[in-house]
């Protein structure tokens, strides 16, 4: 009821009157025509010496007019039937034809326009608060929304065409009908009550969007994205809080995944005072042993997280066999990270460079990273352009052989695929993994559904563009710090649940319940690494936990259940 209520309120307010009158002096028109007729069916009735009641009259009028045909009331003389064919024909002109459409266009379109005004609004109520508003639907966006929707966070897009914002309703979105450029839409979105503005569209479309959202509300949070080093300084005078350089980012994390040169441990994130590390196992004594068996904790106090095995990620039990192929997640202090390292650093120790393909903006963050830490590179590039008068750039195409092996894929610890074309690095990815079976390969996924498929091509880790974007933007929402260590798998700190307070992680039993692994306990800013399973957990605590995002889910759902 609620809804007929308001698509008739659009019917009047928009073009509902004027209509209304078009059609009203046309049905006028129609009934004068007919009363014309009715009397002049009595008339030529009476000149034929026949005698028939009014409401024969007008009967003859309306089945003569809609065509249904002569059969119980004729007329004989030719007066009579020329003024049948008359009322015949302007029947067929008003009931066939301008009755029809007049309502089509003058009722029934406005009609279902406001039926879609309804699904695609133009305001939002106004108690509306608490709730992110996006500027597009893209690739971070879908990501991230199902994030929001895993926390019951409320959120709108906002979309300037009508099609595509009734298409994007019809799939389920959220969404609301107004200009970027506009102060009143953002005042219809209820920008001053929102929780964060987030905009990922080109960096002046971007800038746009803060200046016009910065108008309305001085608070309100502004994050953004920006593709060029240059847009940063204009998109936080704007009015941006936050302006993310996700190019920049995946670069670094990229280049922290980067392993092959040697057996040590190589840290690729930090929670406070725990770092997360990975290690190669390969041709060390742990190849081919179970963890129960190789019992690292006596000798380096370090904890076994999971183990990566090309692409797929297991969390670490006792009988965790560590294969060649297998990469360790370990997790711990600096002081029991150098003490694995003074284990395993005779092993694998040289100086191969890494080889990246594409010198876009990934390809060039990755490089810097890595330089940083005095590793070297070689850059394979097909666009002229881009190409350094540098001995790192390789001038090619990285399909074909020849130039892969002019930049050093024989020797080459690791390869890093950061092109712009998902198909390519799938390629690239097949290629490189038959040309080196054992080397590793890291690929960038701008597409959050080709992360499988580059895993299945033989990556060993993708990050995903949507994904780490998705992720940033979350963050800062959440004012909380979720470490993302490849596509799915993340590190992520919340407070105790109630429902684990004052119980052991033995008795909450959360690894075999949800498969995430609880890896730090902080109490009162001190921080215990590696948690003892059979301690009582205490009411102020906050737990580090890792997991992929089906197991932190899963984690949520079972101890962190929203009210």
């Amino acid at each position: 009821m609620k809804s007929l209520i308001v698509i008739l309120h659009n019917l009047v307010a928009r073009k509902g009157r004027r209509n209304l009158q078009v059609l009203v002096q046309l049905l006028l028109v129609f009934i004068l025509l007919v009363l014309g007729f009715t009397v002049g069916f009595h008339w030529i009735s009476e000149y034929e010496g026949k005698a028939h009641t009014w409401v024969t009259g007008f009967y003859w009028t309306l089945v003569t007019m809609s065509t249904l045909g002569f059969g119980d009331i004729t007329f004989e003389s030719d007066l009579g039937r020329v003024f049948s064919v008359v009322v015949l024909l302007s029947g067929t002109v008003f009931m066939l034809i301008l009755i029809p459409f007049t309502f089509i266009q003058f009722f029934f379109v406005p009609w279902m326009e406001a039926q879609a005004a309804a699904r695609a609004p133009r305001a939002l109520p106004p108690q509306t608060k608490g709730h992110v508003v996006l500027t597009t639907l893209g690739g971070i966006e879908g990501p991230l929304i199902r994030k929001l929707n895993q926390s019951h966070l409320e959120y709108v897009i906002i979309v300037s065409e009508l099609a595509e914002a009734l298409q994007l309703h019809d799939q389920g979105y959220r969404v609301m009908l107004g200009d970027l450029d506009d102060p009143e839409t953002y005042r219809q979105v209820r920008v001053d009550q929102a929780a964060l503005v987030a905009t990922t569209r080109s960096d002046m479309s971007n800038t746009n969007v803060a200046f016009t959202v910065r108008e309305i509300s001085e608070t309100v949070p502004i994050v953004a994205t920006a593709s060029s080093s240059a847009s940063v300084d204009i998109l936080e005078l704007a009015g941006c809080n936050r302006v993310l350089r996700l190019a920049e980012l995946l670069g670094r994390q990229l280049a922290l995944c980067v392993l092959g040169r040697d057996a040590r441990s190589h840290v690729v994130g930090t929670v406070g005072d725990l770092l997360i590390a990975q290690s190669l196992v390969r041709d060390t004594p742990l190849v081919g042993r179970t963890l129960r068996d190789i019992r690292l904790r006596d000798h380096a106090n370090v904890s076994v997280v999971g183990v990566w095995d090309r692409g797929r990620f297991q969390i670490a039990s006792p009988e965790t066999l560590v294969q060649k192929t297998s990469v360790l997640l370990l997790a711990g202090s600096r002081a029991q990270l150098d003490d694995y390292d003074a284990l395993f650093c005779i092993y694998r120790s040289h100086d191969d460079p890494v080889l990246i393909i594409g010198g876009g903006r990934v390809g060039l963050a990755v490089a810097r990273a890595l330089s940083a830490e005095g590793i070297d590179y070689r850059i394979v590039e097909r666009q002229q352009r881009k190409v350094r008068n540098a001995p790192q750039f390789v001038y090619g195409n990285a399909a074909e052989l020849k130039v892969l092996k002019k930049a050093g894929i024989d020797k080459a610890s690791s390869v890093v695929i950061t092109t712009r074309d998902d198909d390519v690095n799938v390629f690239l990815t097949i290629y490189c993994r038959r040309l080196r079976p054992t080397i590793q390969i890291l690929a960038r996924s701008n597409l959050e559904r080709n992360v499988s498929t580059l895993h299945r091509a033989g990556a060993d880790f993708v990050l995903s563009y949507a994904s780490m974007g998705a992720n940033s933007i979350f963050n800062l929402l959440q004012k909380m710090d979720t470490l993302m260590l490849s596509e799915g798998l993340s590190v992520f700190q919340l407070p105790i649940p109630p429902s684990m307070i004052g119980r052991s992680l033995r008795e909450c039993a959360v690894r075999q319940a949800t498969g995430c692994n609880v890896i730090g306990v902080s109490t009162n800013g001190s921080l215990e690494i590696n948690p003892d399973a059979s301690k009582p957990l205490p009411e102020d605590a906050e737990l580090i936990v890792v997991g992929e995002s089906e197991s932190e889910r899963r984690f949520l759902d079972e101890f962190a259940p929203s009210t």
